[in-house]
């Protein structure tokens, strides 16, 4: 007798309930410097976002989510929920998206922290519209 149960060809990842426990599972060691400091950024220069998991991953909401971090193999990827609408000064946002840009950091030595701060003031602007 065949079971009724669909088989999922890709397993979802087991549910993490905090960003910390979510930093500890799924980000590889190399990148969880890049994800604290990103954390810490966000922390000081967004004091009235909350810290969440959404869709799986750390992410950031003020009325709406700010930003997410999402972890690679390769990197990290911050995404600016309306990155699209950013003034890029330091020519850093990628992404083929109408709405969403991104970072992608390989290595904390080379995180524009001057740049991030720049993107948090400008997603907090469009946040508070």
């Amino acid at each position: 007798m065949m079971s009724s149960k669909r088989t999922n060809h890709r397993e979802r990842p087991p549910s993490v309930p905090t960003v910390d426990e979510f930093v500890r599972v799924r980000v590889l060691p190399k990148h969880r410097e890049i994800v604290a400091i990103l954390r810490a950024l966000m922390k000081e220069h967004a004091t009235t976002v909350k810290e969440v998991i959404s869709y799986g991953i750390p992410a950031f909401r003020g009325k709406r989510i700010l930003a997410v971090i999402s972890p690679t193999k390769r990197d990290i990827t911050l995404a600016f929920s309306r990155g699209a609408e950013f003034e890029d000064t330091y020519g850093l946002l990628s992404g083929v998206g109408k709405t969403s840009k991104h970072i992608k950091i390989r290595d904390p030595d080379h995180l524009n922290a001057e740049a991030i701060r720049y993107y948090i003031k400008q997603a907090l602007e469009l946040d508070s519209k």
